[in-house]
């Protein structure tokens, strides 16, 4: 896969929407499914294995990395925060982890 300052905006929106899957070390079939339902299975396969190769830290250094590059999301954010609030509910409950996760996620975005 690409730098993060090439990505598509699919593929950050992916990315992000694992990240925050993945913050309580397990990503339910109902997380995936929401994935899949923002971005087609060949992104998602693509993106899964650059973020399966990453830790916390290169995870977090590549989305603000992405996010800084591209202007995506024009400095509103209620979209993708929409979607990772929607990710937060996709397998029937939000843990603590991932609202902690989705708040850290936010303030450094927001900077």
């Amino acid at each position: 896969m690409d730098k993060p300052s090439k990505w598509s905006k699919k593929e950050l929106v992916a990315y992000i929407l694992l990240y925050i899957a993945n913050s309580d070390l397990h990503e339910t079939s109902d997380e995936k499914k929401f994935i899949l339902s923002k971005v087609d299975r060949e992104t998602f396969a693509n993106v899964h294995e650059e973020f399966d190769n990453d830790n916390d830290y290169q995870c977090l250094q590549k989305i603000i990395e992405s996010v800084k590059t591209h202007d995506y999301f024009k400095d509103d954010f209620s979209e993708l925060f929409s979607d990772i609030k929607l990710m937060l509910y996709a397998d029937g409950e939000a843990d603590e982890m991932e609202e902690t996760t989705f708040m850290y996620l936010r303030k450094i975005l927001k900077k």
